[in-house]
């Protein structure tokens, strides 16, 4: 499993923009809805043979995202593009603390 601590996340017109921290070194994250599917970029390379992996946002008090998203690679960001988890970060903004990303 990986573990993002999420500092920043700022809500824009459709997509959010902010920062994460994994083991240490700091990425860009951008999360916005469905418009190339459910897609799932990461800053770094790893070796998955699975198409599709679980992501996860949660919170305090049980509080928590998830959906399916199709792996796509290596991007300059951490990129997560899913409707489901665009329209309930934007309903609880600023409740939000870890992102985790599964094999499934």
């Amino acid at each position: 499993m990986l573990s993002f601590k999420i500092k920043k996340l700022d809500i824009f017109q459709s997509y959010f923009f902010g920062d994460v921290e994994f083991r240490n070194d700091n990425y860009k994250i951008n999360i916005q809805n469905q418009k190339r599917g459910k897609v799932l970029k990461l800053p770094f390379w790893i070796n998955s043979k699975k198409e599709k992996m679980i992501v996860r946002i949660t919170g305090s008090k049980d509080l928590f995202v998830e959906d399916y998203l199709l792996y796509c690679g290596q991007s300059e960001w951490l990129e997560i593009d899913s409707d489901e988890i665009t329209y309930f970060l934007a309903d609880h903004q600023d409740q939000f603390d870890t992102i985790e990303i599964m094999d499934t």
